[in-house]
């Protein structure tokens, strides 16, 4: 039986539903657990990961808004990501981890060399956060002095993997988006979306940044050989950016939403992050 993807938004979860989600995790069943603000008691939650911890089908795991609302859960999750290695998109969007909390899944996710996506938007975040996030990019945890901008020059030049980075709303200001500026434009990087909304940070910064990382899509379009060429020639209108089989689009207003699409996991994962 092929892996399948369950799906489950805004509900609270019953002990049934539970214990087939935890069957469907053990047998390796589920390649997609999205279970996006959801409602479940403490010992629920705990089964799950306990589960999730062992499955190795699993490839994308969205709790977001506020499913792990609290320590005991963020070192539950952390626990179980220590043992699985199948994860490579990991939704948190909109849970309250704080700096705290990211330091303990911090040394859990650095163990998904393939980690593709992961999405920290509205958790509660701050400037010293950086320093935590940097972490997961480089292998072995490898860092480069005490500044926030060595440590991110590092990270870049070291990741192969990580091409999607969702930092809305963690209340970055223009030093940290200088920071960001200065490793997008000097050093090579798989990143393909770099998410900056609702952040103290000037629309001129925004734009540059979001600039360069166009400028990479599209060198990496005319490296790419003759296929484009040959779509114009025949009239069709070729994929924007793309590269491998994602595409993103930056928005002319640095302030507003970027709209970000992702399928290079394949057509049974969901398209886009959930807010």
């Amino acid at each position: 039986m092929l892996p399948s993807s369950i799906q489950i938004s805004g509900e609270p979860l019953s002990g049934a539903e539970v214990r087939d989600i935890c069957r469907g995790l053990r047998d390796n069943a589920v390649r997609l657990l999205s279970l996006r603000g959801c409602r479940l008691c403490d010992r629920d939650f705990g089964r799950i990961c306990r589960a999730l911890a062992g499955a190795t089908s699993l490839a994308q795991l969205n709790l977001n808004l506020g499913v792990v609302s609290s320590p005991s859960r963020i070192k539950q999750l952390a626990e179980a990501l220590r043992t699985n290695r199948s994860i490579q998109s990991l939704f948190l969007h909109g849970s309250p981890l704080t700096d705290a909390g990211l330091a303990l899944l911090n040394p859990a996710l650095a163990l998904h060399p393939a980690l593709v996506a992961l999405d920290l938007g509205d958790c509660m975040l701050g400037d010293e956060a950086i320093n935590l996030i940097c972490g997961l990019l480089p292998p072995d945890g490898a860092k480069s002095g005490d500044h926030v901008a060595g440590m991110l020059a590092v990270a870049v030049a070291s990741s192969r993997t990580l091409e999607v980075l969702d930092l809305e709303g963690t209340g970055l200001t223009n030093q940290s988006a200088q920071t960001l500026l200065d490793m997008v434009e000097n050093y090579p990087t798989a990143l393909r979306s770099l998410v900056l909304a609702e952040n103290s940070i000037s629309p001129e910064l925004q734009q540059q940044i979001c600039d360069l990382l166009s400028e990479g899509e599209e060198e990496e379009e005319v490296a790419g050989g003759s296929g484009d060429t040959q779509d114009r020639e025949r009239g069709r209108e070729p994929a924007a950016h793309q590269r491998g089989n994602s595409s993103w689009m930056c928005p002319s207003d640095p302030s507003s939403q970027m709209v970000l699409m992702t399928s290079g996991l394949g057509d049974s994962l969901l398209a886009e992050t959930e807010m």
